[in-house]
């Protein structure tokens, strides 16, 4: 789940109610020099805007977008303006268009497959290139573009996207995931609830997890005498922290792009602690390393072999993106387990038959990966003019693709609200059939040649650890649903009713 594509709070997308009729036909994709009648990109439908301060009124108190922070909050922006809309440039914010809309989303991500612009971490982007003092030439997937980036995910691609490679940590993924069972057995209460932070416990779970494939050692995080100020403990926190932090910084309006706010300067400490705690790991993996054969060697061991620079930021973004987002993705996959008890029993049944292929367990992830995604869409700093929907895109525009919003959208899936895993394993003439929606609609682990790295490594990491969860205990969960926070990730946030009984 290393996607690492995300969006502000307040433009964050949601459903749009099914009734709403599409009235424009989309058309092709590149400007063609015919296609004079278009219209300016100014004129797609959105929020009114004022001098200074643009469109930001709608979102204060009383205006018509307060409280859409939510992720049904920003239902009404579709509603309101239809499947493509307008944000103007505020506060240093670029301006950027919305789309909700398939075949249009398909046009522009098809048109920039080559070397694609995907802008994200603006702050990440300047410390590396700009603040810190040891300045490298490439600085990794995240903050690079155009040849840099090419020469980079050219050089990771052979090890990260090596199916041989990955197998090398079933093995001890599993023991991970054997081990967290162990821990949530011994924190349970009499209730049979997690007593610690259960966000923090999933957390813990996950740098685990990713930190025996990007270092190639156990950080042996389920110590329970790991200190409260330990490395790992604060490794979770500083990638947290990094996320939120970005989200204020990049995702929404800030004047740190004309001047060092605070919050910039405190970011840009930040960085820089996430930098020296990788470096610590490494070397403890570097150590690791020493004992272990060629044929042992994991990601860190072999990218160690071709150049220690990528080996170093490589190993930096997987920490960075790895740990948030398959935290939050098992515990929606949990929650919707718990909440439809008939397909957490019969992913047991799967789970319990010891078979080595599990296309259940897949399809359970998958559906919740639909409904409750960790991010929320994809973005693209257009490289090219396009004529979408009528209107003239122009080259450099933020063009954001609703993905969450449309895999909920019934013209793509049927009862898209309801947790419904067998769609992704039906026959082709089932009117389930997850081939029936547009290619484009759900796109969690992006597309093209910047779809998400660590994807292989993801699936591997959330499968071994939810049939491990579902082997040993009946999920339940009590009271309302949990809330979701949107930020530059979708957090889901507690309380955590969950009732984790011994099977």
């Amino acid at each position: 789940m290393m996607q690492t594509t995300k969006f502000r709070p307040l433009f964050n997308l949601a459903a749009v109610n099914k009734e709403f009729i599409r009235t424009v036909a989309v058309a092709s994709a590149a400007v063609k020099p015919t296609d004079t009648n278009l219209k300016s990109w100014r004129e797609i439908p959105g929020p009114s805007s004022l001098p200074i301060i643009g469109q930001m009124h709608h979102f204060l108190p009383g205006g018509a977008l307060q409280g859409i922070e939510g992720p049904e909050g920003t239902m009404k922006i579709f509603a309101m303006y239809g499947p493509i809309v307008r944000f103007d440039a505020m506060f240093g914010k670029p301006a950027m268009i919305l789309l909700q809309d398939a075949e249009a989303c398909a046009q522009v991500l098809r048109s920039e497959n080559w070397l694609p612009v995907r802008p994200g971490f603006m702050s990440l982007e300047y410390y590396r290139k700009e603040h810190k003092k040891n300045k490298t030439r490439v600085t990794g997937l995240i903050t690079d573009h155009g040849d840099l980036w090419k020469e980079f995910r050219s050089t990771v691609n052979p090890i990260m996207l090596q199916p041989k490679t990955i197998k090398l940590y079933t093995k001890v993924l599993d023991e991970v995931a054997q081990d967290m069972i162990v821990r949530m057995k011994e924190n349970r209460d009499e209730k049979n609830m997690i007593c610690n932070d259960f966000d923090k416990e999933m957390n813990l779970w996950a740098l685990e997890s990713i930190g025996t494939v990007a270092l190639g050692c156990r950080l042996n995080c389920f110590d329970p005498n790991l200190p409260a100020d330990s490395p790992e403990w604060e490794l979770i926190q500083c990638v947290h922290d990094l996320f939120v932090t970005g989200n204020e910084l990049d995702f929404k309006p800030s004047l740190w792009r004309y001047f060092a706010t605070p919050l910039f300067k405190q970011a840009m400490k930040m960085y820089e602690r996430h930098e020296n705690l990788t470096k610590h790991f490494i070397e403890k993996g570097k150590e690791q390393l020493k004992n272990k054969s060629d044929s042992e060697k994991g990601v860190l061991g072999k990218l160690l072999e071709i150049n220690e620079e990528v080996a170093h930021i490589m190993a930096s973004d997987m920490l960075f993106a790895g740990v948030d987002t398959a935290a939050n993705t098992v515990t929606a996959t949990l929650y919707l387990l718990a909440k439809h008890p008939d397909k957490q029993a019969k992913l047991r049944e799967e789970i319990m038959s010891k078979s080595e292929k599990r296309p259940y367990l897949r399809a359970c992830i998958k559906e919740s990966i639909r409904i409750m995604p960790v991010v929320s869409g994809n973005m693209r700093m257009a490289t090219k003019e396009y004529n979408i929907m009528g209107y003239r895109i122009p080259k450099d525009m933020h063009v954001v693709f609703a993905h969450r919003d449309m895999s909920l959208l019934d013209e793509h899936y049927p009862r898209p609200r309801e947790y419904i895993p067998e769609r992704w394993l039906a026959s082709k003439d089932d009117p389930l059939y997850y081939g029936n929606a547009h290619p484009f609609a759900h796109a969690p682990f992006g597309f093209g040649a910047r779809s998400c790295i660590g994807r292989r490594i993801a699936e591997l990491e959330m499968d071994t650890f939810v049939a491990r969860l579902i082997e040993n205990f009946q999920v339940e969960w009590f009271g309302p649903p949990p809330t979701v926070q949107q930020a530059a990730l979708n957090y889901i946030k507690g309380p955590y009713n969950f009732i984790f009984k011994d099977v």
